[in-house]
């Protein structure tokens, strides 16, 4: 259990909606399906109503800021079915990486390698009172595509396993590039959080609102109006 599962929710019935991908970037191929996650008749670029039409307002603030460059939407909607073959893909790619295979594991080596999937993934769990971000429809991972339709360099990719995935990685770095990276994680975070959203602690492109996370989020930095939870898990 994370600490923002202690967050009470209170399922409003909000519908899920596709959605609108003409005002946004996207990346096709989905990243997830083309490795054969079981969404089955759902989509992944679905979000609760709401979600969406605050993502809207955060595309229309970017425009403000930087002419034509747009949102790009890696991944929205998450069924814990997809949930759960996520954390098993990202488990054997560690393993992979580490030049490991399965059966030549050590229990500790296991155990270092569990860690670092879920430092990145929330649990698959279909308790109610656990779901994971992503299966409540609240919960967006996003970048930025600039005006020339090239990907905004946020100095590691979105579900990297490592401490360059924490938003604030670069944030003390002298090197021009790290400062640039900077730059970017904070105007991605910039355009969300004007619109309402909170970023993911431990990841620079995930951003949520209405889910049990952002209601932690909400509650850390002004405890003295603590709120609760509007989305629970869908599926």
């Amino acid at each position: 259990m994370r600490a923002y599962h202690q967050i009470p929710i209170f399922e409003c019935g909000e519908p899920l909606m596709a959605i609108p991908l003409e005002l946004f970037a996207v990346e096709s191929s989905h990243p997830y399906e083309k490795l054969g996650a079981p969404y089955g008749d759902r989509s992944p670029y679905y979000l609760r109503q709401s979600v969406i039409e605050n993502l809207i307002q955060a595309q229309n603030y970017l425009q403000l800021l930087h002419s034509n460059w747009r949102i790009q939407i890696f991944d929205a909607y998450r069924p814990v079915a997809v949930q759960q073959f996520m954390v098993d893909y990202s488990f054997a790619q560690a393993m992979q990486d580490r030049g490991l295979t399965d059966v030549e594991l050590s229990p500790n080596q296991r155990q270092e390698i569990w860690e670092a999937v879920y430092a990145i993934w929330a649990v698959p769990s279909f308790d109610e009172k656990t779901p994971p971000p992503h299966s409540t429809g609240a919960a967006v991972d996003v970048t930025l595509v600039d005006n020339a339709g090239q990907i905004v360099n946020m100095g590691s990719p979105i579900d990297e396993m490592s401490e360059r995935s924490h938003p604030d990685y670069y944030a003390n770095s002298d090197r021009p590039e790290a400062q640039k990276y900077h730059a970017h994680r904070q105007l991605l975070q910039d355009v969300m959080l004007k619109v309402g959203f909170q970023r993911n602690p431990r990841e620079w492109w995930h951003f949520s609102i209405g889910d049990q996370m952002w209601a932690w989020l909400n509650n850390q930095s002004n405890p003295a109006n603590p709120v609760t939870a509007r989305y629970g898990r869908l599926a």
